[in-house]
C-alpha cells in the first residue's frame, strides 16, 4: 500500500486537503482503512478505483456527506471534523448535475452566491465572468432541459466554480456523457483547472480519464491505496498485478531466477529464458520466483526473429482485432497467452493472420517486476 510522503502529525502547509490514518466502517463493513495521503493547492488529483474500492467514500469524507469512523481530515490545515458540509470550503460537482429544472442557467449559476446573501450586482459580475470561462454565456436564459449534456455539465461546473471553493470534488462527473463529449470535456476540464488554479478531486474508474486529466493518481483497491503518482510512473512502472491489470492490459509472467547480473537477472519462463531489468529500489534482487509484466504495445510482434540474442520467441497467432489506428493480438508462446498491439501504420494489409507463425521481442526494460 502506498502512502503519501506527509508526515500525520502536523498539517502540511502546501496541502489543500489532507487523509490521516482515516478510517471507515459501516457497522461490521469497512470501506476505507489506513488511508494517509495528501494532495497539494492547485493539483488536478484524481481517486481511480473499480465500484466499492473505496473512492467515493473517501470523497464523501472530504465532502462533509460522511465522517470518518477514525483518523482526521484537513482542508486547508484545518481539521474539519467538526465542521458541516454547507461550511466547508469545497464545492461538489455530481455525475447527474443537480440543476434546478425551474430554474435558469444564470439562475442556477448564483445559487449559493444568493444563499450566501451576496449583493445582486456583485452576484451579476460573478456569474457573467464564469459563464464566459466556461463558455455557457448565450445559454444565460435557458432552462436546463434545453440543454445537451455537455452544456449542462458545464452549467454544473460554473455553479460549483462561482462559489470560490478551495477544492472542488468531481464524482463522475463525465460519466454521463458519451465517449465524443467526454474526450472533449477531458481536456476543457484541465483546462479550466489550470486557469482558475483550484485543487480539483475526481473520482472515477475510467482509467483513460484519469490518466489524461491527472497530476497524480491514487489507485486504490478494497478500502486502501494500491499505488499513488504521477500517470506516467503508474503508467509504466506498475507495483502490483491490481494496478497493471487496471491501468489499461498488462501481461503476466512467471518466472524462477537462474542466475543474477548488475541491474538484472536471468529468468527462467514458460516461454523460455529472458533478461530482465531491476528498478533501481526494486527488492527483487533477493528474490528466487518472481513476476513480470509487459505492456501489449511493448511486445513486438515481428515475421523474423531479428538480431536481439535474448527474449525473442516463436508464436502463434490465434486471433486480432482490427480497432483502426491500430490492431491487438492474442498470441500463443508455448502455452504462455500474450497480447500486442501493433499500430496499423503500414499502407494495405497489415501482415499478420490468425493462424499465422511469427515471432515476438521482449524488451529486458519493457518488463516490470511486479512487487506481489
Amino acid at each position: 500500500m502506498a502512502h503519501a510522503s506527509a508526515s500525520p502529525s502536523s498539517p502540511d502547509a502546501a496541502a489543500a486537503v489532507e487523509l490521516q490514518n482515516v478510517e471507515k466502517r459501516f457497522a461490521d463493513f469497512t470501506a476505507v482503512t489506513g488511508i494517509n495521503l495528501t494532495i497539494k493547492k492547485g493539483e488536478f488529483f484524481s481517486l481511480l478505483g473499480p465500484s466499492g474500492c473505496g473512492k467515493t467514500t473517501l470523497l464523501r469524507m472530504i465532502a462533509g456527506l460522511e465522517f470518518p469512523s477514525s483518523g482526521k481530515v484537513l482542508i486547508a490545515g484545518q481539521d474539519v471534523h467538526d465542521v458541516p458540509a454547507c461550511e466547508r470550503p469545497v464545492n461538489t460537482v455530481f455525475q447527474s448535475y443537480a440543476l434546478f429544472p425551474h430554474m435558469t442557467v444564470r439562475d442556477n449559476i448564483g445559487f449559493g452566491l444568493r444563499m450566501k446573501g451576496m449583493g445582486r450586482d456583485e452576484i451579476r459580475v460573478r456569474v457573467d465572468k464564469i459563464m464566459e470561462l466556461v463558455q455557457i454565456g448565450q445559454f444565460a436564459e435557458r432552462k436546463p432541459h434545453m440543454l445537451s449534456g455537455g452544456q449542462r455539465q458545464r452549467v454544473a461546473l460554473a455553479r460549483a466554480v462561482v462559489n470560490e471553493p478551495t477544492v472542488l470534488l468531481l464524482d463522475e462527473p463525465l460519466g454521463a456523457l458519451d465517449l465524443k463529449l467526454r474526450k472533449e470535456l477531458q481536456f476543457e476540464l484541465v483546462a479550466l483547472q489550470r486557469r482558475l488554479g483550484i485543487t480539483f478531486i475526481c473520482v472515477t474508474h475510467d482509467q483513460e480519464e484519469a490518466l489524461t486529466m491527472s497530476d497524480r493518481i491514487a489507485v486504490m483497491n478494497r478500502g486502501h491505496i494500491e499505488q499513488l503518482g504521477a500517470a506516467e510512473d503508474l503508467y509504466e512502472s506498475p507495483r502490483t498485478r491490481f494496478v497493471g491489470g487496471f491501468l489499461g492490459t498488462c501481461n503476466i509472467i512467471e518466472g524462477s531466477v537462474t542466475n543474477r547480473g548488475p541491474g538484472g537477472a536471468s529468468v527462467t519462463t514458460a516461454a523460455g529464458p529472458m533478461r530482465v531489468e531491476f528498478r533501481k529500489d526494486s527488492d527483487a534482487t533477493r528474490r528466487d520466483k518472481l513476476t513480470l509484466g509487459i505492456r501489449p504495445e511493448k511486445v513486438r510482434l515481428r515475421e523474423e526473429p531479428g538480431n536481439e540474442q535474448e527474449n525473442c520467441f516463436p508464436v502463434t497467432v490465434k486471433e486480432l482485432q482490427y480497432i483502426g489506428s491500430e490492431t491487438h493480438y492474442l498470441l500463443d508462446c508455448s502455452g504462455l497467452q500474450l497480447s500486442a498491439e501493433v499500430m496499423n501504420s503500414k499502407v494495405g494489409s497489415q501482415g499478420f493472420e490468425a493462424g499465422q507463425k511469427a515471432f515476438v521481442y521482449l524488451p529486458p526494460a519493457g518488463l516490470v517486476v511486479l512487487d506481489d
